[in-house]
């Protein structure tokens, strides 16, 4: 079969590679009709190339018809539409139960400390083969797949593996309530949808903070207030002045280790890069910094005794958080991967009726064949062409 395979830092290309077959009775094959680009993929693209080997496929947003199924995968069937999440769980260990899907113990990844194993996220959550892809093999597929209805387009239901339950557990985590004020630091595709998926739940204002223009646009065409933050001096002043001087009772960071304005921080990720992978993966363990701008954002716009949501991915061991302030002001964090399981039921309502009201078919911008992904990666990184959200289509 065709796959997206890493070739090394900013360089992937599609290659030939085995096709995947069943290796336990609770694996599936999936026939990709659509895999999403995700931005944790970028991290991967140009920063964390230390963790993966040459030849790993990548991505982590599948979605497909059904091929074949082990003897105890039984509640779906060769020919159904699924959506499979990207944290790969088993629905019976502790964690699981107590809907902790992100920590599934069955699936934990121990000898590198990490949580529940991830599709095509290197050797720290696993090393499991990637879904961009015309097959994959679903490990716990006896658990694992969401079975979609027909009738809708893919794009209304893809998301169910990753961006929809990410954005709404932000969206819960920063403990949204009718009539609050959200901020969202961020407008890729996670912010996106955090913004729109706070209005649903009945937030009474959202305000979400970027400066790439399509980005701006989008999140307008959804009624959401934005701040340019190439355009004011100081974001969380603008903040403080949109909300009668208190701050925003939530905020969501979406988005994560590559934020910009951190030059100090960007050029010790890069330098880490450069190094041989043995060297490169001890010194981000030990002492690896993010770019923590858009955090620092965050803790400056949250009102006292107000919640922060962080939903963009870190890495660093050695981040300097502004610990006084936090206490002083009394704020509450809440942080981590998306058990993706623990929202569907939530989530599901809003994507089966004929109103869309979270716009997920107004979220992709780009829809390329696979062959075509290498350039997809370019100009999602370098966010040309207009490009918000990209979905390949092997």
């Amino acid at each position: 079969m065709k796959a997206l395979t890493f070739q090394g830092t900013n360089k992937v290309s599609v290659e030939t590679v085995a096709d995947p077959i069943i290796q336990q009775p609770t694996d599936a094959i999936v026939r990709m009709t659509s895999t999403a680009i995700c931005g944790s993929d970028l991290h991967l693209y140009d920063v964390l190339g230390m963790y993966i080997d040459s030849g790993d496929v990548l991505g982590h947003e599948p979605m497909g018809i059904v091929e074949e199924v082990g003897s105890e995968v039984t509640h779906i069937k060769p020919g159904d539409r699924v959506v499979v999440p990207f944290n790969i769980s088993c629905g019976h260990c502790w964690m699981c139960t107590r809907g902790f899907y992100a920590q599934c113990e069955t699936t934990q990844v121990r000898e590198q400390g990490t949580g529940a194993a991830l599709f095509g996220y290197t050797k720290l959550y696993g090393q499991v083969p990637g879904a961009q892809a015309e097959y994959l093999r679903v490990p716990q597929a006896h658990f694992g797949p969401i079975k979609v209805p027909d009738g809708f387009p893919d794009e209304r239901f893809l998301f169910l593996s990753d961006v929809l339950p990410t954005s709404w557990q932000a969206v819960a985590y920063a403990d949204v309530e009718p009539g609050s004020t959200v901020a969202v630091i961020g407008l890729g595709p996670i912010g996106q949808m955090c913004a729109r998926i706070a209005r649903h739940v009945g937030a009474g204002r959202v305000i979400a903070v970027d400066s790439v223009p399509e980005r701006l646009a989008m999140a307008r065409r959804h009624d959401i207030d934005v701040i340019d933050y190439s355009q004011v001096d100081d974001v969380p002043a603008a903040i403080y002045d949109m909300t009668g001087g208190r701050g925003a009772d939530g905020v969501i960071e979406a988005v994560g280790m590559e934020a910009h304005g951190s030059p100090g921080q960007e050029f010790a990720q890069r330098s880490a890069g450069l190094l041989p992978d043995a060297v490169a993966r001890k010194a981000i363990e030990k002492i690896g910094v993010d770019r923590m701008a858009a955090l620092h954002t965050a803790f400056a716009s949250v009102r006292r005794a107000g919640t922060i949501s962080i939903i963009g991915v870190y890495g660093g061991q050695a981040d300097p958080f502004p610990m006084m302030e936090l206490f002083d002001k009394g704020v509450t964090i809440r942080m981590g991967q998306a058990h993706v399981k623990r929202w569907i039921d939530d989530i599901m309502p809003a994507l089966t009726g004929d109103d869309d009201p979270l716009g997920t078919e107004d979220l992709t911008t780009h829809r390329l064949p696979l062959d075509e992904a290498p350039h997809a990666y370019e100009i999602f990184k370098h966010k040309q062409d207009g490009c918000i959200k990209v979905v390949l289509k092997p």
